[in-house]
């Protein structure tokens, strides 16, 4: 069930969520997308963070995008890319007009029903969904950690799971693939990323001061964060592949 109280969070926020969050591994577009095609369409685009790596892989980049805040940073960033104002359950592009359909770090905000016919609708009939969510590295204990602050009910961090676990309407069962990377980040910019999560977006200020200190505290305390001003963030990023059938 999409809890729409945190999907509304991301509404009035563009500029610090395309500051802060994280991008992905070009590995993950060309695992969905190994050859040039002529449509993509990105489902959730936001700022355009997964976008970016689709303008070289297809003649055509169409993003949709319910938030205009957000979708006042992805016109800016990529003005070659057409941009659109939409949701995943009510695509403005007609039938079977793109090969490709991604969405990344969103699928688990759409009503799964109606946005898996939606999709199924707009694409070709030999087209592709790539799903992609990036997540902690199990390895790394206080990104986990703090991980639970904002998700408190999963256990693993954020992921694909949930969404994928059940064959989606329309859909053959997925490709799977897992890319592990790694990022420098200072400490003052990973305690800023998690204010753009939904969680703390959603928060009134009280509990969201909370939720900061915990973090905090984790950092204080973590034998490999405490004490230092930047460190290496490693992360892993799931890509579930779709074909039509």
């Amino acid at each position: 069930m999409v809890d729409h109280r945190l999907a509304e969070s991301f509404r009035t926020i563009g500029e610090e969520y395309d500051r802060r969050r994280p991008s992905f591994p070009a590995a993950t577009a060309d695992e969905i997308v190994p050859a040039p095609v002529r449509t993509i369409l990105d489902l959730g685009a936001g700022t355009g963070k997964f976008t970016a790596l689709l303008t070289a892989l297809a003649e055509r980049v169409i993003a949709v995008e319910p938030s205009r805040a957000m979708l006042d940073v992805l016109r800016r960033r990529l003005p070659e890319v057409e941009a659109l104002d939409g949701s995943a359950e009510r695509i403005p592009v007609p039938d079977a007009s793109v090969e490709v359909v991604t969405v990344a770090q969103a699928f688990h905000w759409f009503d799964r029903e109606v946005a898996s016919a939606e999709i199924r609708r707009v694409l070709t009939a030999d087209g592709v969904l790539g799903l992609v969510w990036n997540h902690s590295d199990p390895s790394c204990s206080w990104d986990r950690a703090c991980t639970r602050v904002a998700h408190p009910a999963l256990s693993g961090g954020l992921s694909g799971d949930d969404v994928t676990k059940e064959l989606l309407p329309g859909f053959p069962p997925p490709r799977f693939t897992q890319v592990s990377w790694r990022e420098t980040i200072t400490r003052a910019d990973y305690v800023a990323r998690w204010l753009t999560v939904s969680s703390f977006l959603a928060a009134d200020d009280d509990v969201r001061a909370g939720m900061v200190a915990r973090v905090e505290r984790i950092l204080d305390e973590d034998p490999e964060t405490a004490g230092r001003d930047a460190f290496e963030l490693p992360q892993v990023t799931d890509v579930y592949v779709y074909r039509a059938v």
